[in-house]
């Protein structure tokens, strides 16, 4: 016998689970059954695409019977089933770098915890639920030793040699009291019917059935042992529409899924013609836990003709649509279809064409049609939306119409075709500001000129921005350009500007001869109406932000790009500057101008310590 601990993440993923999730306790039936029709679907791929399997004797099934007197629940099914080393990476430990991240964003509050067990999928520890033992015997196709694995769901876990007949997984609830209510027929056949009477194998559920015979004093039970399939077995994703009702697409989703609450959106697809296959694709209320892990989870599986071929390739739809849980069934694949041919196969090509199509019009309808219903999802999925900008140009169009933004002239969420509409006559651009704090975007220096004058900036406050804005470059035919960049103050500047410009180069000429290599270059601002300097970075250099994201992204060699300093010609500070001789005073105005313009676009000072020193040094000279 081996007897091990759970990883500290699972146990407190189960100690949440259990105290978290009782008002959804049922949901343990649903995901037993889910992992047992996996199973089976792996091992009829092996039966008819392996060699060493085409000869097993394999009719699928999954059984479930309960004891009501010994308080036990046993689902069987004749799948895949594992060795020791699956049951310790299925069943001890949650392989996935998003789990630690998931369990520090916990609040201690149950109802919002519950929704975040739901985005990461509680799967079979539910049952800890319903029971205080679980046990596990297993034997996997081809082997010839089985396993048992045994477990109270708090910290440690047996392993240990068992015997089984034939391959498959059967699992033991040892129910507690919150689970004695599934130890009869009615229970156990209404959440079948409900949760699972779409899984495509047999479900058969074996129970004593009483009947009475004779009457008065003669009257007697006769029980009857029976086994009677309680569900259709029949893949949903090829029936009718017509068939469904939003009930049905909903329980088929959750068990597809894993997740508590219902989907925000479905969308069914049959394609018929040149190559026939049906989708059927869900948008998760709440975005997946792991899908900014770089070992994230696809959601979408693969079957050809029925049969199960793969949940594990991130290549059935562009990463930007990673949220994405569904189903894709190819008439036209081969059964055999290796994972090498997938990514090179051009009838999935097709497929993965036109259901990218499909989703983004669909997006689009719910845009136009229900508002309410798009922003819950843009408010969930706008930045994945953002990275297709970037990434799939065949369809930048119809996503450029899908991704909304924040702007310095409306509340909430507007589009660029939004903002189109709203332009002044001689505008020349469409602007934008990006950086990584919304806050401080809002009251940047840099939207001065462009507030005064009534000219909408649209504020781009997620890091993916800086790299998707500028690949953008227009919009029907509107430029867009970033008013942290220098060159875009030059739709503002007037006559008047550059006279002012003439007028201040003294005062350029000693900022810069201080500064020296700290700043690229020293110029009068048109942009700025209040404060005293900004910073912005040149035309064809990446901005501030866009730097430290590609430090962070591991490029540590990166040459540092300094700013352009510019200054107010109006400011007090600058007109003063201009009549001083003084060089201490120069020197300490001249860092403190850049300093503060550095610090409120977010920057970190080098030496904050000096830029103290000097703050010190003029506040004393100015009493």
């Amino acid at each position: 016998m081996s007897k091990k601990k759970f990883k500290t993440e699972i146990s407190q993923l189960l100690d949440l689970i259990i105290h978290s999730l009782y008002s959804h306790k049922e949901i343990f039936l649903r995901e037993i059954i889910s992992n047992a029709s996996d199973a089976i679907d792996k091992l009829k791929y092996l039966t008819l695409t392996d060699d060493d399997f085409k000869t097993l004797d394999f009719e699928p099934r999954i059984d479930i019977s309960f004891d009501a007197e010994a308080k036990t629940l046993t689902l069987s099914d004749n799948g895949i089933g594992m060795n020791s080393d699956d049951l310790d990476a299925c069943l001890g430990t949650i392989a996935r770098s998003g789990t630690k991240n998931f369990l520090n964003n916990l609040s201690g509050d149950a109802a919002k915890d519950s929704n975040l067990i739901g985005q990461f999928g509680v799967g079979f520890y539910s049952c800890f639920m319903v029971a205080d033992k679980v046990t596990v015997t297993t034997k996997k196709a081809g082997d010839d030793q089985a396993w048992k694995w045994v477990s109270d769901g708090r910290t440690n876990y047996n392993v240990e040699e068992s015997e089984r007949e034939s391959q498959g997984t059967t699992v033991l609830l040892h129910l507690n009291d919150n689970g004695t209510e599934y130890t009869n027929r009615w229970s156990v056949e209404q959440l079948v019917k409900k949760y699972s009477d779409h899984i495509a194998f047999p479900i058969f559920l074996e129970f004593d059935d009483s009947t009475w015979e004779g009457e008065g004093d003669d009257r007697k039970e006769i029980k009857e042992h029976k086994i009677e399939q309680i569900n259709t077995a029949s893949a949903l994703w090829k029936k009718s529409k017509s068939e469904l009702k939003d009930e049905d697409y909903n329980e088929f989703y959750k068990t597809i899924s894993h997740d508590t609450e219902e989907p925000l959106m479905h969308l069914h697809t049959k394609a018929e013609g040149t190559q026939e296959y049906t989708t059927l694709f869900y948008v998760p209320k709440k975005a997946p836990f792991d899908m900014y892990q770089a070992d994230y989870k696809p959601g979408v599986k693969l079957y050809v003709k029925r049969v199960f071929i793969t949940d594990d390739e991130k290549e059935l739809m562009p990463v930007y649509l990673r949220f994405l849980r569904g189903i894709i069934d190819s008439e036209d694949l081969p059964l055999n279809v290796s994972r090498e041919i997938l990514q090179q196969n051009r009838v999935l090509a097709a497929i993965k064409t036109a259901s990218v199509k499909k989703v983004l019009s669909e997006f689009k309808k719910i845009a136009d049609n229900n508002p309410e219903k798009y922003k819950e999802f843009i408010e969930e999925y706008n930045r994945p939306l953002k990275e297709g900008l970037y990434s799939d140009y065949a369809n930048r169009e119809d996503l450029m119409e899908l991704v909304r933004f924040k702007s310095t002239e409306v509340e909430g969420w507007t589009t660029l075709a939004a903002y189109k509409d709203r332009m002044k006559e001689d505008q020349k651009a469409i602007y934008y500001i990006t950086g990584d704090n919304e806050s401080t975007l809002r009251n940047s220096p840099l939207l001065e000129a462009y507030k005064k004058k009534g000219i909408e900036v649209l504020i781009m406050d997620d890091e993916i921005d800086e790299i998707v804005a500028p690949s953008i470059m227009n919009y029907k035919e509107i430029e867009l350009k970033a008013v942290n960049k220098s060159g875009a103050a030059d739709d503002l500047k007037t006559e008047e500007d550059k006279e002012k410009e003439k007028d201040v180069e003294p005062v350029i000429k000693k900022i810069k001869d201080v500064l020296g290599d700290k700043v690229k270059d020293v110029k009068a601002s048109s942009r700025l109406s209040d404060s005293p300097s900004c910073v912005v970075a040149d035309e064809n250099d990446p901005t501030m932000q866009m730097q430290q994201m590609m430090r962070a992204m591991g490029q540590a060699d990166m040459p540092e790009i300094v700013p352009i300093l510019e200054i107010n010609p109006d400011h007090e500070i600058v007109s003063k500057l201009k009549d001083t001789e003084d060089k201490a005073i120069i020197e300490d105005v001249s860092f403190l101008l850049f300093e503060q313009a550095m610090l409120v676009e977010g920057q970190q000072l080098k030496e904050p310590a000096e830029f103290v020193k000097r703050l010190n040094r003029i506040m004393g000279k100015s009493l």
